[in-house]
């Protein structure tokens, strides 16, 4: 089977070595980006209460990107736990529990490509994919028991931001950004041309 890049052409779905290299690259810029998010995320913190979770989408995004721009199963669980442990690296105050939810949040963006057999990437499904990521991590919270103090209201409200944040940002703000790297050529040299692609400039050629 083979599926598209943003610019159309066919690539098969297996990993090759430099689309693992890619991911990584991606993943080393957004776990930079992740660790420094934190000051972004407490500026808006002493909004209203939880006015952070707007902000909270940016940790999904290594995943969605990354798969945007390579269009393969295991790039979005790759990209996200990748990103974590550069995180965890620089020393975040998480620890390993960082390592979870990377993989549960990119584990989640996956199924969502899955279930759409990693053809679709509209933004319907993009942002389904960013919300997934903040199901995941709201799994996570409760798994480790940081929502026992929430009153009903609160968990609520809380999630609710962080779901239209996954939507909004790892969403639909890296799918613009996909196309815009889209227009500056770089998807074309991520995902080379094919045997039928040769064959048709071929037949170009030769008419």
């Amino acid at each position: 089977m083979q599926s598209k890049t943003l610019g159309g052409l066919p690539v098969k779905k297996g990993l090759r070595l430099s689309d693992i290299l890619v991911t990584v690259l991606i993943s080393l810029v957004f776990g930079v980006v992740y660790h420094f998010w934190a000051s972004v995320y407490s500026l808006f913190k002493p909004l209203f209460p939880e006015a952070g979770e707007l902000m909270y989408g940016m940790w999904f995004a290594a995943a969605t990107l990354a798969f945007l721009l390579i269009r393969k199963p295991g790039v979005a669980v790759i990209a996200e736990l990748a990103a974590a442990h550069i995180e965890v690296l620089f020393g975040s105050g998480w620890g390993l529990n960082l390592l979870l939810y990377g993989l549960i949040q990119g584990l989640a963006c996956e199924l969502v490509f899955a279930a759409f057999r990693y053809r679709k990437t509209g933004a319907w499904v993009v942002a389904l994919a960013g919300a997934a990521a903040a199901f995941g991590s709201m799994f996570m919270d409760f798994y480790l028991s940081y929502t026992d103090d929430y009153a009903l209201w609160m968990f609520i409200f809380k999630y609710s931001m962080r779901v239209i944040s996954g939507v909004l940002i790892a969403g639909l703000a890296m799918l613009a950004l996909a196309k815009a790297l889209e227009r500056t050529g770089v998807t074309s040299l991520l995902n080379p041309a094919s045997s039928k692609d040769y064959a048709a400039l071929d037949d170009v050629r030769n008419g």
